[in-house]
């Protein structure tokens, strides 16, 4: 070959090659920078609390209305089924049969019934939460719930999480009533208070285990804290982990890191619970609060079914809603608002929103009745938005 071709010949070689790399790098950078707009798409989940006594009739219409608006998921806070008592839906849906229900079949059927009538309506990934009802002494204990329930508790992405745990050195044993997942830079976290000598020292350690982990990892933007009753010195004191002294002080210690993991390592932070039944917004910012650190940003909804309690008090000074069912829709990176930040809605559900197939199982007065007696206040107007 002539030197002038093996010249021309060379210098095409390296055009070609700068060509190709840089076609490398722009598809490179295109990668990435789909996987950093995927995280930062907006996306929904659902959560609430508390679908005895009418559960099996609001919960489907739950179930449809989340799908409907997209939820990635379902989170249960806790109270499947009364168990200390009939629940009224499970009594209904005897009669309509001409049977009758007795104690003995109520007591063995109750959860079958929930994960029947309530979790098999969900289209998409259903999270489980233990509330206190599923410990009442005699009736139900937590090893029950975990036997009874061990597919959700361990479902692909909590065994998955758990793994990913274990890799890091956590220490991880048979399944538990608390749990947590990673999904798209929001750890969600699921604590256990469902009897009165929680939060206990291993779960105390479990968690702490965990805000140093959010503290570390900058992928973990935001954390969500869900569990059955609300942490203590909220607006629902009275009805929360202020029931008992073991339950006031480890809610306090996980309070105090939850703050620390949002003032000092600036995370996103938002506490969720329900075990009383209604909705409300703001429910830390109290005195206490206020005087011992600061406010978190929390709800309360328990509005899953069950029977409906009167509001606190009338002085809230936030929006807090009664004789209401529905539920919590989370909307994570809100494209108003900051990476990572989760802005959450109340979807009220209304009678006419039980869907056909449910109200033909249990009749048009039996759905009515839920929504006009299943409560402690009779009044229509019972909600406070201040």
């Amino acid at each position: 070959m002539q030197t002038g071709t093996r010249h021309f010949a060379l210098v095409c070689l390296i055009l070609v090659a700068a060509f190709l790399s840089g076609q490398t790098t722009s598809s490179s950078h295109a990668i990435t920078q789909h996987r950093a707009e995927s995280t930062q798409q907006t996306w929904h989940f659902a959560v609430a609390g508390d679908s005895r006594n009418c559960g099996d009739v609001v919960m489907p219409a739950i179930a449809r209305s989340a799908a409907k608006e997209g939820a990635r998921f379902y989170w249960h806070l806790g109270d499947l089924r009364a168990i200390y008592d009939f629940d009224e839906d499970m009594l209904q849906s005897y009669r309509v049969k001409g049977q009758h229900l007795t104690i003995s079949s109520y007591e063995r059927s109750a959860w079958v019934d929930f994960t029947k009538n309530q979790v098999a309506a969900f289209s998409i990934p259903f999270f489980l939460g233990i509330g206190n009802h599923e410990t009442v002494p005699g009736l139900k204990t937590r090893e029950q719930f975990i036997t009874q329930f061990a597919d959700l508790l361990d479902r692909k992405e909590l065994r998955e999480q758990r793994e990913k745990d274990a890799k890091l050195g956590a220490v991880e044993g048979p399944l538990r009533t608390y749990f947590h997942w990673i999904a798209d830079g929001v750890d969600f976290i699921y604590l256990d208070n469902a009897t009165d000598d929680q939060f206990d020292d291993d779960q105390v350690k479990w968690f702490k285990d965990r805000m140093a982990n959010a503290t570390q990892d900058d992928a973990i933007r935001t954390v969500v804290v869900g569990m059955h009753k609300a942490l203590p010195y909220s607006m629902s004191q009275g009805h929360s982990m202020n029931e008992s002294a073991r339950g006031e002080e480890s809610g306090k210690q996980v309070y105090q890191a939850l703050l620390r993991l949002q003032n000092d390592a600036h995370k996103k932070v938002y506490v969720l619970a329900s075990h009383s039944h209604y909705y409300m917004e703001d429910i830390f910012n109290t005195p206490y609060w206020r005087s011992n650190g600061g406010v978190l940003p929390g709800w309360i909804d328990g509005t899953a079914g069950a029977h409906r309690y009167a509001l606190p008090g009338t002085d809230l000074g936030r929006v807090a809603k009664t004789n209401v069912y529905g539920y919590l829709l989370g909307t994570v990176n809100p494209s108003s608002e900051p990476l990572g930040a989760i802005r959450f809605e109340f979807k009220e559900l209304r009678e006419n929103d039980i869907p056909p197939s449910v109200v033909s199982s249990y009749t048009d007065q039996f759905v009515h009745w839920c929504f006009a007696e299943n409560t402690d206040v009779k009044s229509t107007a019972a909600s406070v938005e201040q």
